[in-house]
């Protein structure tokens, strides 16, 4: 085989490989040499990252559909659907990473991080 096509093969496999490795990454937080990921909980995210610049929560609205009592009448019996409004409590950890990075926003629901979102980039 022509190693003039081997090489260019070598070249877009790792160029391949180097681009679905940097998507894998894209929701993860480098703090202190290890990386806080989505799945980690509040613990972990506080023993790899330390303490967050501002923490914020709220509730998160959510909706559900429960099915009532059978309601018979006659030789009929309807089920009525009753829709439930009820919140999700969410907290929200800011971290600064340091000059020239982007603001770091995790968000956690029942106590594991569900999110990872970027913000302006630290100019100061």
């Amino acid at each position: 085989m022509n190693p003039s096509i081997v090489r260019t093969a070598a070249v877009i496999l790792a160029f391949l490989a180097s681009s679905l490795s940097t998507g894998a990454s894209a929701q993860s937080l480098r703090c202190k040499g290890d990386l806080a990921q989505i799945g980690n909980s509040k613990g972990t995210i506080l023993q790899k990252c330390g303490e967050p610049v501002m923490k914020d929560s709220f509730c998160k609205p959510t909706q559900e559909t429960v099915a009532g009592a059978p309601v018979v009448s006659g030789n009929s019996t309807n089920v009525t659907n009753i829709t439930v409004n009820s919140c999700v409590q969410v907290e929200e950890w800011t971290y600064n990473p340091g000059y020239g990075q982007f603001m770091t926003m995790l968000l956690f629901e029942g106590g594991s991080l569900t999110s990872i979102r970027y913000g302006e980039r630290v100019t100061r």
